[in-house]
This record gives structure tokens, sequence and C-alpha cells, in this order.
């Protein structure tokens, strides 16, 4: 809820040390939150006012405060700035449960460690720092930026940017329709499942970490897919699969080629999977790590030619192949 020209804030400030419940009935547009283990709820409503529960609560007191907009929980001792580097030997003792109702366009920007964050229903940006906790977004419509050490993120129904950064923390992506997909981690996995309505941009990166994508059929996108020594699967006959011996490919246009697909990694496998058109498929899981027992496609791991065949084999090795039809008995969560 944006301030109207004009309008005064007042700074009213709380030092909570026992469980609470506080109403704020006026300009709350941005909400800041940074907190150390426990857990820290944020939904978006249609009220206008922003309600704030700590049903829980250990250790030094949580400032809450107001002013000019911006409605802060925070630990005194815990700055935005530096976030990912906080380190305090006491931090084991402190740990609180904070639920928070805020108005839907608010800016929201959550800070964790060791906590859960979970976010839903919020339209405005999202900014996301966790050191070991893991985040759940869910049904999220503004940007998110999300930057992690080795917490995990889990984003459901997103349907606005995504921007995630990760030393090993994981990222899940479920029936993601924004218009980009950007991740970047050095041994975290990756599962993105897309439902998009229209072009989407998707880059993935990592170093040893697995990347699994599955496209909804018709897919639209030019695709490459590298990976350095791992292997790779997929399900479309309309692309083509490259490589010898260590380093694979996989490239070829989707369709119009209207979206944009790109993964890399050094040494994990990527697995490229086909959602079945009208369908959610099987009763299996689809996203099965890819080169695992019971995943959707075999890895190719040997020679591969150019001839658009998906089908690879090696020395030593059964010839192996995805089902000429492409499908998959994968199924979204």
């Amino acid at each position: 809820m944006a301030r109207r020209v004009g309008e005064v804030c007042t700074m009213s400030e709380w030092s909570v040390t026992e469980p609470r419940k506080l109403t704020f009935d006026e300009c709350v547009s941005d909400l800041h939150v940074r907190l150390v283990n426990g857990t820290v709820n944020v939904v978006g409503t249609d009220e206008g006012s922003a309600r704030l529960e700590i049903s829980e609560i250990e250790g030094p007191p949580l400032v809450v405060t107001q002013q000019d907009g911006i409605l802060t929980v925070a630990y005194e001792d815990l700055p935005w700035k530096g976030f990912l580097k906080w380190l305090d030997r006491k931090g084991w003792r402190r740990s609180a449960v904070v639920s928070l109702a805020v108005p839907a366009g608010t800016r929201v920007e959550v800070g964790v460690v060791g906590a859960a964050a979970v976010i839903s229903g919020i339209q405005g940006p999202s900014v996301v720092k966790g050191v070991t906790g893991d985040t759940t977004l869910v049904g999220l419509s503004g940007p998110v930026r999300a930057d992690t050490v080795s917490g995990s993120l889990e984003a459901q129904d997103v349907t606005g940017d995504l921007r995630f950064n990760s030393v090993s923390g994981d990222l899940t992506v479920v029936e993601g329709s924004g218009p980009s997909v950007r991740a970047d981690s050095v041994s975290g996995s990756m599962i993105v499942d897309l439902d998009p309505d229209g072009p989407t941009d998707v880059r993935l990166t990592s170093v040893s970490g697995e990347i699994a994508i599955r496209l909804p059929y018709p897919a639209d996108a030019e695709v490459e897919a590298n990976t350095a020594s791992g292997s790779v699967s997929n399900a479309f006959d309309g692309l083509r699969v490259h490589g010898q011996w260590g380093a694979h490919k996989i490239t070829g246009r989707l369709g119009a080629g209207t979206g944009n697909l790109r993964a890399t990694t050094v040494s994990g496998s990527i697995a490229l999977l086909r959602r079945p058109a009208g369908e959610d498929g099987h009763d299996e899981p689809w996203d099965t790590p890819p080169g695992s027992p019971g995943a959707a496609a075999t890895p190719a791991s040997g020679p591969q030619d150019d001839s658009g065949d998906n089908s690879v084999s090696g020395p030593g090795d059964d010839p192996t192949s995805v089902p000429a039809d492409g499908t998959t008995d994968k199924k979204v969560l």
C-alpha cells in the first residue's frame, strides 16, 4: 500500500521479549524481517492494515519498528548489509516464530539464519537472503531475488521474474510461469518445472549440481544445454544430442523458438523432460534426479553422433534410447 503524497508517518517502536500480537493500521508499504532460528511466515492480503504475531521467542528481544511506511521486525545486532556473512557464536540461543499479514502490494525483504521462511500471496518485489534456512515461495506475482549460502528455495506458482544464487542450496520450481528464471549454484541441484503463459527466458548454471527441466508440450524455445563431464537425458525428438566421451550438448528449436533455455554444468547431469499434453501423466514423481534409479530417461554417457537420434551407446554398454513419442511418466508436484 503506497503512501499518499504529503502523508506523514510517525515512528513507533516495540521491544518484544514474549509472545505478542500487534496491528498496524497505516503506512505499511515495505516489510523488513531478519530472524535467527525459528520460522517466519509472510502472507499478502487484500486488507489495508498489517498484522504481526510473535507466537514464540527465546533469547534477545525482537525490535519492531514502524516508520515512513517501513515495518521492520529484526534483532538489533543483525543488519541487512553483509547479512550473508553474519556470524554469532551465541546465535543458537535465540529463536522466534513470527507471522505477518501485510497488503499484497508490499515490498518484502526477509533474511534468515537457520530459520525457515514462507512467503505467499505477495504482488510486490520480494528479496530473500538465507544462510542455512530454507525458503518456500507460493503464489508470488512480483519479481523475486533469493541469495543463500546453503539454504534451499522452493517456488510454486511464481509468475514474476525469479533470480536465485546459492553456494550449495537446491532450487525447486513447480509450475513456474514467470517471464524469466535465472539461477546460479556451485553444488546445489536445480529442478525446474515450467508452465509459462508466454515466452520464457531460462538460464541455469551450476558447477557440480544436477539440473532437471520439464517443459510443456508443445514447447516453444531455443534450447542449448551443456555439461563438460556429466550425463544428459532428452525427451524431445526435435532436439539433437551432441558430444563424445566427456562433454555433451543438447541443442535445437522447439516450436517457433520464441523462448530461450540455457543450462550449463561442469560435472552435473542435465535432463530435459516433457510434460504430457493436457495431462499430468502417471503416479510416479517427475522430479527424480537425473541419473538416479527411476529417472524418466536414460542419461547419455557414451559417444553420440549428430544424426538427431536421441539414443546413445558406449563401448561395452547396451544402446539406450528415449521412447519414440518423447513422453515421460513424470508428474508435477
